[in-house]
């Protein structure tokens, strides 16, 4: 009896040693391929909304950035209540769905939420999100790197020696109270040439507003940085729009250098050279627009 029990206790500890072991070594990748199939993405576009909306998700924003593509936005409660529990967690209320055309394929990918959770270092969880997205969508294999980054790189994450964190946040303006500075990004925004408002999410419960926006003008323009950087087989379109928050009377964007390093971390220092003026050209043109 007593050799019986010993070998239940080790056959225990063995299991969740193991589970332990594995949950550590889980390993997130910035997007998930949902779907590729010969179409093209004008016929693809509405089958997809109507998939997202009848799963639940709110669809806030959409646009094409360039030919052969179109981006998508959407959130739900899930989302915008992990966001409202994080610092900074407006970032993450939003996921952005990706159709592209590849000669006569069209990928359809998203940003994966898990890789968000903690790149954002959001501190709800998010796997609800990401099991109702595959759900919905399909799931054929995430990508956007070689080998993924466990939790606890991605809350760390940065380029490389000497390049900003999530939390290297740049402040661009700083308004009054909430609400005046709401209004002072959305008329910016609706009279910029530069920089078109694709959505806006407010935060419940919270003075916390995300905006994504497109640009569309100078070195940092959508199509001239992922010409550049996006020229994988599988490509990383859900990687737009980029992101303005405000947060109580301030306006704040991820740095350039991270949050387009978030968005390709495999990319060699040859590739970042080609775009190195698109950081700044986002922040001046973002913060000209809303000024």
């Amino acid at each position: 009896m007593r050799n019986i029990f010993t070998s239940l206790t080790l056959l225990f500890l063995f299991s969740v040693l193991s589970v332990t072991a594995a949950h550590a070594a889980d390993r997130y990748f910035p997007y998930v391929l949902a779907a590729q199939e010969a179409a093209q993405v004008a016929d693809k576009v509405d089958g997809v909304k109507q998939a997202l909306t009848g799963s639940g998700f709110e669809i806030v924003g959409e646009y094409s950035p360039y030919a052969g593509a179109h981006i998508l936005v959407v959130t739900n409660a899930a989302l915008q209540k992990a966001a409202g529990a994080s610092d900074f967690g407006g970032y993450g209320a939003g996921v952005r769905v990706a159709l592209t055309q590849i000669n006569d394929q069209v990928q359809t990918a998203y940003a994966n939420p898990l890789y968000m959770q903690h790149i954002y270092r959001m501190k709800g969880e998010l796997s609800g999100v990401a099991a109702a997205l595959e759900k919905t969508l399909g799931k054929q294999q995430d990508f956007g790197m070689e080998k993924g980054m466990t939790a606890k790189k991605l809350g760390k994450y940065h380029y490389m020696m000497a390049m900003p964190y999530f939390d290297d946040q740049i402040e661009l303006v700083a308004g009054v109270d909430h609400q005046s500075t709401l209004g002072m990004v959305e008329r910016g925004l609706a009279a910029s040439k530069g920089v078109n408002k694709v959505y806006r999410i407010d935060i419940p419960g919270k003075e916390e507003s995300v905006f994504g926006v497109a640009i569309v003008e100078g070195k940092g323009a959508d199509q001239t940085v992922m010409a550049a950087t996006d020229t994988g087989e599988l490509r990383h379109t859900p990687h737009l729009p980029y992101e303005l928050l405000v947060s109580g009377d301030k306006v704040y964007i991820l740095h350039g250098k991270f949050r387009i390093a978030q968005s390709f971390p495999d990319l060699g220092m040859g590739t970042f050279m080609k775009i190195s003026g698109a950081p700044n050209a986002i922040e001046e043109t973002i913060k000209e627009a809303i000024q």
